[in-house]
């Protein structure tokens, strides 16, 4: 048999790697303990910084002797550790989302195999007597050798969990040279196949210290609540290197920084100790007790002391659901990659705990860290703001999938030890932090023998959790039936959220759903309500929190971010990792507002507006609306009317309630005005993640107004001339000219200024969003939906009872199709200068050649580059569409047309505005536009055409045309999750039908009268 490299072994899982064990830090003293500081801990040197560092093609390039002490490095590059040897020009940055980058004949990887040897210095100014040195990498990729002052110290694989090794004999007082041999390929790689950027090196902490040898190697906390979640019994076992007569006393210190046991016991006894009455620890009330460990020689003197934090709680399953202290819990959560656009998978506790905050900011309670145990910081933060966690293995074997034996490795025995040892690791290294809910043992690898000997060993090392893996699609061994992406309505036979309410014994959870990518999902409000439907259906995780775009800075200073396919890689999933809640400079992405308001913790029913009826619905799962404060504010339009505080009624978690309030009883309406009830649950003290005044919740709903009064008209003499083609029609101080081979305006001018450049012409084609991905396709090579072409049949004009008409008949179809669209196009001019414009729209030719669904009907025109101030009534402020517009309220909003574009990393469809029936554009000085209707339509405005978005790759490709483009829909596809996932709803799909869009254009300033006011005529 041909022999194996070191790298290639499957049966070498490390080398002198000590065996694995919690991640916490030992003290000197009860005082240093409490800071919590690792710098005053016996011990503690950060070996982060600078190294030398030689790049190679593979590992036999290594120089000879690269480990010795006398080797000369001044020639060697100096590297920042930790980081991404990619991002440091080192290597080829490479993005996919399943395939391996070399063939497939596990466990052999290819010879070219780049290798990073780096080599630093360090001073150790210490006796070691009775300390261990230990010697923590956090996290390599993939597999590494270590030496010390040039002795072989031990080899790790395993990327993205910690290894630790004793080098205390190979240390001494004074200057000890390290050397760290990283491999870019090896046998793990076969279980490091995730969805993300290739990236290698030593990337995580790495860190020296010393333990007291005599003092606790390891120890497992845990907490069980009786079977009535009141009283509780805290559990300590320990784990001694040595056993020489040692005590350890366990103090327990309550969130207030109450004593509340404090005990001594032999160090060989484990500690069970009744604590009564807990504060519990859950999301909503992450209730933290610290645990004082002192360990004692047999003299009495301290050897050391450990700081742990202890939550109690409970995980228990009953019946069909799992409970967290009693309670079928909902995860409303989102998977987590580490993750910065300038560094990789190198991230500061800084950046972590910022995710955190800005995850609970918008009601995020959950993680899961997909697909690999994530920085240690993330689980001690996690416990400190409250936030559930599934910690899961650092395995996926995606690759396999496309080879027809997706199981090939998963169910091989020979690779039972490389699939266990990881989950252990992670386990051992986590065990003591209450967020974690669940040990996922890994993603999208099949299933097979690995995993059952995985769960088997998981369920002996911690009976206290419960086991998550969404490959045993039969739910074997795992606690949870997972699944992914499952659709709400399909019309093929695969699996649907339906199926899993009738057919599921176990509680189910969407481990991964609602594929946040560029522009969506949709559909968000749909999934929530089947959750608090069924208390089986116990929530999911957003695929997912990041856009993981690299940072570039292009020749003129401006940022962009590239994605794969943007460095020569291939093969690639292109811009399949730009699919976050936030963008990659961490600004929210519109999504992460929707599902803000999607899972917010209280929810507003309107039962009767009239008498000022409402029901409240707590929807958290633990705690009161005490810390919670409601503004309710009446608005006329964009007027405040009147704003008051309501108290609210006391209602425990998932409870109910109804109040009246006073709603607008004495109000005198104006006609066409419309009047709005808000509500906003406000913080009302500051908490650890949040300002008093952060909002939490909202909701509005609008009152029954009174008709719109008809505009008008100003008297006057409409001349109508006619010159060649050209039709125009004049006012006392307008033009309208219209082109009568194309049947559409082509102009109209107001003081002499041109106003609108190119009046409205029918779309049906938007830039496709990345949800439009599996459709799109077909769109463009199938129907040509983006090669529209129209045939003007007929145009009449008249100029009758003062009031001039125009009817264009129009044929509108794509390239090469066979069904089309019948339009007529009627305007009328009112010597005013007011346009009115109707476009009927009949579906018609052979319908059954037609798509299920296209992008949109309207029209889109082009305006003066100077209107770029914008007014609507309608869903604001952010952009909205028929499936995510619960974050939006109605009511009057005001942006630029800057600010009504969404900067998308890949450029797509919109900054879209729905259900509207006014928006108006204006310039600066005070003169503008204003479109109206009866019906709402939605709206956007940009300096972009549809083709600039749909042909730029990055954002630095569009170039702002020198007008604005307007678009005026009748309706607007809705989104969905197609991308990965449902794809839009029945309900919300635009189709191929007869539609009718009416509006009229008014010229305004103002000085003279508002928008508001004249989009309260009819």
């Amino acid at each position: 048999m041909k022999k194996f490299k070191r790298w290639e072994d499957i049966h070498t899982d490390g080398i002198n790697r000590m065996e694995p064990r919690a991640h916490f830090s030992s003290f000197p003293s009860r005082e240093a303990a409490q800071s919590g500081d690792a710098g005053k801990s016996h011990y503690y040197q950060s070996l982060n910084g600078t190294w030398k560092f030689l790049f190679l093609d593979a590992p036999e390039y290594s120089p000879e002797g690269f480990y010795t002490e006398e080797l000369e490095t001044t020639n060697w590059d100096d590297i920042t550790v930790p980081g991404n040897w990619q991002l440091q020009g080192y290597g080829k940055m490479h993005y996919s989302d399943l395939w391996y980058n070399f063939p497939i004949i596990p466990p052999r990887v290819p010879t070219d195999n780049p290798t990073g040897i780096y080599r630093r210095e360090f001073e150790l100014d210490r006796d070691l007597e009775g300390e261990q040195l230990i010697l923590r990498f956090n996290g390599v990729d993939s597999a590494y050798e270590l030496y010390v002052n040039g002795e072989f110290a031990g080899y790790s694989k395993g990327a993205r969990i910690q290894a630790e090794f004793d080098v205390t004999n190979l240390c001494r007082q004074g200057r000890n040279s390290l050397t760290v041999r990283v491999f870019q390929w090896s046998d793990g790689t076969y279980l490091e196949d995730q969805d993300m950027w290739w990236l290698s090196g030593i990337f995580r902490d790495v860190d020296l210290y010393t333990r007291p040898a005599a003092g606790l190697y390891d120890y497992t906390v845990n907490t069980e609540l009786d079977s009535d979640n009141q009283n509780a019994t805290l559990s300590v076992s320990v784990k001694l290197t040595e056993q020489n007569g040692q005590t350890i006393s366990y103090e327990l210190i309550d969130p207030n920084g109450e004593q509340v046991l404090n005990v001594e016991k032999k160090a060989d006894e484990p500690l069970g100790q009744f604590v009564a009455a807990p504060l519990k620890w859950s999301a909503e009330e992450p209730n933290l007790y610290h645990l004082y460990m002192t360990v004692k020689d047999s003299d009495g003197k301290i050897i050391e002391v450990i700081r742990q934090q202890v939550g109690f709680r409970s995980i228990v399953i009953s019946g069909e659901t799992f409970l967290v202290n009693g309670v079928a819990i909902k995860f409303k959560g989102a998977n987590r990659h580490d993750y910065n656009p300038k560094t990789g998978r190198v991230v500061t506790k800084a950046e972590i705990e910022r995710d955190i905050i800005t995850m609970k900011q918008n009601n995020i309670n959950a993680i899961r860290t997909a697909h690999y145990p994530n920085a240690h910081y993330l689980y001690d933060l996690c416990d400190q703001y409250g936030m559930y966690v599934i910690d899961e293995t650092d395995l996926e074997c995606h690759g396999f999938e496309l080879t027809g034996n997706y199981k090939w490795i998963s169910d091989d025995p020979d690779w039972e030890l490389a699939y266990v040892s990881r989950m252990e690791r992670m386990i051992e290294r986590d065990k003591n932090h209450p967020c974690i809910i669940m040990w996922s043992l890994g993603n999208e690898s099949s299933f097979g023998h690995n995993f059952r000997a995985m769960a088997k060993r998981a369920k002996e090392m911690d009976s206290t959790r419960l086991v998550h893996y969404e490959g045993d699609f039969e739910a074997e061994v795992t606690d949870v039936y997972s699944t992914m992406y499952t659709w709400l309505e399909r019309k093929d036979d695969k699996l649907k959220m339906d199926k899993i309410i009738e057919k599921s014994k176990k509680p189910h959870i969407l481990c991964e759903y609602a594929h946040a990518m560029g522009n969506g999902p949709g559909n968000l409000k749909e999934y929530q309500d089947l959750f608090y439907k069924h208390d089986k259906l116990q929530g999911g995780f957003i695929w997912e929190w990041f856009d993981h775009g690299i940072e570039t800075v292009a020749e003129d200073g401006s940022v962009y971010y590239r994605y794969g396919g943007d460095f020569g890689d291939d093969p690639t999933n292109g811009n399949f990792c730009i699919d976050g809640l936030i963008m990659p400079d961490g600004t929210p992405s519109p999504s992460l507002f929707e599902y803000k308001k999607v899972i917010e913790p209280v929810q507003t029913e309107c039962l009767d507006i009239e008498k000022g009826l409402f029901r409240l619905i707590n929807r958290y799962d633990f705690i009161s609306l005490d810390h919670l404060e409601l503004t309710c504010c009446l608005f006329e339009d964009e007027k405040l009317l009147e704003s008051f505080t309501v108290e609210l009624p006391q209602l425990k978690g998932r409870e109910t309630a109804k109040i009246e309030l006073p709603v607008g009883r004495e109000l005198e309406k104006l006609n066409g005005a419309k009047y709005y009830f808000v509500f906003s649950y406000t913080l009302k003290e500051d908490t650890a993640w949040a300002s008093k005044g952060h909002e939490l919740a909202n909701a509005s709903f609008e009152l029954p107004g009174k008709e719109k009064l008809p505009k008008v008209h100003a008297d006057g003499e409409l001349q109508v001339t006619k010159d060649g083609a050209l039709v125009t029609v004049s006012g006392v101080d307008f033009t309208v000219t219209f082109d009568s081979v194309k049947g559409s305006i082509k102009e109209v001018t107001r003081n002499g200024k041109v106003q609108i450049e190119k009046g409205p012409q029918f779309n049906f084609w938007r830039a496709p969003i990345d949800n439009d991905m599996y459709y799109v396709t077909d769109y463009r090579t199938k129907y040509f939906m983006h090669l529209g072409h129209e045939i003007v049949e007929e145009v009449n004009y008249e100029l009758k009872d003062g009031v001039f008409e125009w009817q264009a008949d129009a044929l509108y179809g794509t390239t090469n199709s066979s069904w089309y669209y019948q339009l007529q196009y009627r305007y009328s001019i009112y010597p005013d200068g007011d346009i009115e414009c109707r476009i009927d729209g009949i579906a018609s030719g052979m319908k059954e050649n037609a798509p299920v669904m296209i992008p949109r009907l309207g029209v889109n025109m082009r305006l003066n580059k100077e209107f770029i101030d914008t007014k609507w009534r309608g869903r604001g402020p952010g952009e909205s569409y028929v499936d995510s517009k619960e974050a939006n309220h109605p009511g009057v909003y005001q942006k630029t047309v800057d600010e009504l574009f969404t900067n998308y990393v890949k450029p797509q469809e919109n900054g879209n505005r729905s259900d509207c029936d006014w928006v108006s554009l204006t310039a600066g000085d005070g003169n503008g536009l204003i479109f109206s209707a009866d019906e709402t339509f939605d709206f956007s405005a940009s300096h972009y055409e549809i083709g600039d978005l749909e042909h730029a790759k990055h954002t630095i490709d569009l170039k702002p045309r020198d007008y604005v483009v307007l678009n005026l829909d009748y309706k607007q596809n809705g989104l969905g999750s197609n991308s990965c996932g449902q794809d839009q709803l029945e309900k919300y799909r635009c189709k191929f039908e007869d539609f009718t869009l009416e509006f009229r254009i008014s010229s305004f300033n103002t000085e003279e009268i508002s928008a508001v006011e004249l989009g309260r005529l009819r």
